[in-house]
C-alpha cells in the first residue's frame, strides 16, 4: 500500500489541536510534523479547513449476523460504520445463534475477517447456564474487548438473572464485564399496573414502563457485585438522572475499576420525541424525559459518564411499525454518530477535543486496545477527515444500514466526513465506500 500524505490540516487528539502535516503508510502513522516534504513519493491530501480527527471506536453495536441478517449484517453496518467516521467497533452476542460458546464467537471473528472494512472486536455472551465457556474468556483476554452480562431484557437465552452465576462471573473473570441494566421486575410490575388500569401502552409510554428505578436498581446490583469482587465493570447506555450517583470522576479514567457509557440517542432524544417518531425511538433503556438528558450532558462533560456510543441496532421499518407491544426496540446510528456529535460542536454543548476524547480515546483506554484511538506516530492510522463547514443532510438516499431508514432522516449536519481511513487505507472517499478493504481484529493491551 502506497503511503498517503496529508497535508495543512488540523489534527485532534490528546486535548489539543495542532496545524500540520501527517504521512501514513505500512497501517500506521509515520510522521507528524508542522511540515512534511513529500519526499516519500506519497499521495498527497489536501487538509486545510479541515480537521483530522482518530476514528470513532464504537463499544457497542448489534449487526445482526448470525442468524438476524434480513435487517443487517456485519458488512452492511460496518460499511455504514466507516461511511460515517467510525473504524473500530464492538458488536454484543445476541444474535442467532447467541454467541455462548468460544467456537460460536469465533465464528463470528471468522464473518468479519472476511466481510468488515471496518476493525472489529466481538462480544463473549453469558445465560445463566454457560459460565464454564465465559471463563474461557480469561485466556483470550488479548483478543476479546470483554463479556457481556444482559441484566436486563434481551433475546433468547441471554437474561442472567441467577445471582450465583453472576456472584461468579463477577468473581473469576479477568476480562472487562460490560452490563445491560434494567431490572426485569420493575418491568413486569410496571407492565401489570397498566393491565390492571385496563390501559393499552403506547410508544409515550416506554419511559414510564422503563422507568429510572428500572434502572437504577439494576445498575445498583452491578456495581455492588463488582465493588465486592474487584471486577473490572462496564455499565452500557445510562439513560437517568439518578444513576449517575453511582458514577465518580475522581479517579482519572485509566485507574477506574468501574466506567460508564451513554448514547448518542438519549443526548439528543427525550420523551417529547415519541410525539412525532413513536416507536422508531423505542430502545431499551427507555429515551425518557428531558431532565434526564440534561442530567446526562451534565455528567458527560464532568467524566462521570466516559465513553460516547451508539448501541446502534436495526430493525426493518415493519418490525418497527404497529403497536408499541409488538415493536421492536432498537435505532440505527452508527453512520451518524460522529456527524451528531459535531452538531453539539457547532451549539456550543461540547467541545470538539471532547468528541475525540469520549468517542476515540476513552474507548481505547477503558478497553485498552493496542495502538489506536489517538494520533500518534507509530500507532494504526485509523482516522476521520472532517469538513466542518459542509452541511450534510440525512436521506433514505445516503442511508447504507440495510434496514433502509434513521430516526435521524431529515435532520441536517453541520459537517460532513471527507474521508475515513482504516489502517491506513482509505475505505471512504468522496461519498464512496471501498467495501474491497477489510479490518484488522482488535488486539488489548491486558496483563
Amino acid at each position: 500500500m502506497s503511503k498517503i500524505l496529508i497535508k495543512n490540516t488540523r489534527m485532534v487528539s490528546d486535548g489539543k489541536i495542532i496545524n500540520g502535516d501527517i504521512l501514513i503508510g505500512d497501517n500506521r502513522i509515520l510522521k507528524i510534523n508542522h511540515r512534511i516534504d513529500n519526499s516519500y513519493h506519497a499521495r498527497e491530501i489536501d487538509g486545510e479547513n479541515k480537521f483530522l480527527l482518530p476514528g470513532v471506536i464504537d463499544d457497542q453495536v448489534h449487526f445482526r449476523e448470525p442468524g438476524l441478517t434480513h435487517k443487517a449484517n456485519i458488512h452492511t453496518e460496518s460499511v455504514a460504520a466507516v461511511a460515517g467516521g467510525t473504524t473500530s467497533f464492538m458488536e454484543m452476542p445476541n444474535t442467532r445463534p447467541a454467541a455462548l460458546t468460544q467456537d460460536l464467537l469465533e465464528e463470528k471473528y471468522a464473518i468479519a475477517a472476511q466481510s468488515s472494512p471496518a476493525n472489529y472486536s466481538f462480544f463473549m455472551g453469558t445465560s445463566n447456564d454457560n459460565e464454564e465457556e465465559v471463563l474461557k474468556t480469561n485466556d483470550k483476554k488479548d483478543r476479546i474487548c470483554g463479556i457481556k452480562i444482559f441484566m436486563g431484557s434481551s433475546t433468547g437465552n441471554m437474561l442472567v438473572d441467577n445471582h450465583l452465576t453472576l456472584d461468579r462471573i463477577f468473581r473469576e473473570s479477568e476480562v472487562l464485564i460490560a452490563t445491560h441494566c434494567e431490572d426485569e421486575r420493575i418491568i413486569k410490575r410496571n407492565l401489570e399496573k397498566f393491565a390492571a388500569e385496563g390501559r393499552i401502552p403506547q410508544a409515550a409510554d416506554h419511559p414510564i414502563i422503563r422507568d429510572e428505578e428500572v434502572c437504577f436498581e439494576s445498575s445498583l446490583m452491578a456495581i455492588q457485585l463488582a465493588k465486592r469482587n474487584n471486577t473490572r465493570l462496564h455499565i452500557l447506555h445510562i439513560s437517568t438522572a439518578k444513576e449517575l450517583q453511582l458514577f465518580s470522576n475522581l479517579l482519572p479514567l485509566a485507574e477506574k475499576r468501574i466506567t460508564s457509557e451513554v448514547c448518542v440517542h438519549h443526548l439528543h432524544f427525550t420523551a417529547d420525541d415519541y410525539e412525532t417518531l413513536g416507536n422508531k425511538i423505542k430502545c431499551n433503556p427507555a429515551i425518557k424525559s428531558p431532565k434526564n438528558k440534561a442530567a446526562l450532558w451534565e455528567a458527560l462533560l464532568d467524566d462521570r459518564l466516559d465513553i460516547i456510543a451508539t448501541d446502534h441496532a436495526p430493525h426493518t421499518i415493519d418490525e418497527k411499525s404497529g403497536d408499541y407491544t409488538h415493536a421492536h426496540a432498537g435505532l440505527p446510528l452508527v453512520q451518524h454518530s460522529l456527524q451528531l456529535m459535531l452538531h453539539y460542536v457547532q451549539q456550543g454543548k461540547i467541545t470538539i477535543e471532547d468528541v475525540v476524547r469520549k468517542m476515540a480515546h476513552a474507548p481505547a483506554t477503558c478497553f485498552q486496545i493496542r495502538e489506536r484511538g489517538f494520533i500518534r506516530e507509530g500507532y494504526y492510522a485509523d482516522l476521520v477527515l472532517v469538513d466542518l463547514n459542509t452541511p450534510y443532510t440525512v436521506s433514505k438516499e445516503n442511508i447504507l444500514y440495510k434496514c433502509g431508514w434513521s430516526p435521524l432522516e431529515g435532520f441536517t449536519f453541520p459537517a460532513t466526513i471527507n474521508m475515513t481511513f482504516v489502517n491506513g487505507y482509505p475505505v471512504y472517499e468522496n461519498g464512496q465506500v471501498d467495501a474491497s478493504h477489510r479490518g484488522m481484529r482488535l488486539l488489548f493491551d491486558r496483563n
